[in-house]
């Protein structure tokens, strides 16, 4: 079984701009129940089906599957809710471990996310001066609850 464990933060200032290029996402839920969700994405010409597991504490199981860019386009704007997840993704790396800074756009404009995924939940790692407050725990900030309840700055 493949296991995420992931910490997230909130951003600030601008300083981790310069530090990559994002890439353009798109991605919708297909099924959002009691913190399980199927979740459909497009990153460039690339389609994703995941599927992923209750959370405890910062670790969920997480299957993720390739699936035609165009089978994924379709399920985005037929079958998952609305309105869907628009965001830039930039990964930087630093260290040995990617931070990847979340820019979103459409209904959750101006909310900025940082993720980064972890070997084992008590890791310990060097955090950048640009990120700001732990979120790991906060369901609002939960991707599949951006869906339902969109950021408001």
């Amino acid at each position: 079984m493949a296991i995420e464990i992931e910490r997230k933060f909130l951003v600030q200032g601008d300083e981790w701009r310069s530090l990559a290029v994002g890439e353009t996402y798109r991605q919708g839920y297909i099924a959002n129940i009691n913190g399980r969700t199927v979740r459909v994405r497009v990153v460039g010409s690339q389609g994703y089906l995941t599927i992923k597991g209750l959370t405890t504490g910062s670790s969920r199981a997480e299957f993720e599957y390739e699936i035609p860019v165009d089978d994924a386009q379709e399920l985005l704007e037929t079958l998952c809710d609305h309105p869907l997840i628009e965001k830039t993704r930039y990964k930087i790396n630093i260290g040995d471990l990617i931070w990847e800074v979340d820019e979103f756009w459409g209904e959750n404009q101006g909310l900025i996310l940082a993720e980064v995924e972890l070997e084992i939940e008590d890791q310990n790692i060097n955090i950048p001066h640009w990120i700001g407050k732990e979120v790991t725990s906060d369901p609002r900030y939960y991707n599949s609850n951006l869906v339902k309840n969109p950021f408001k700055p």
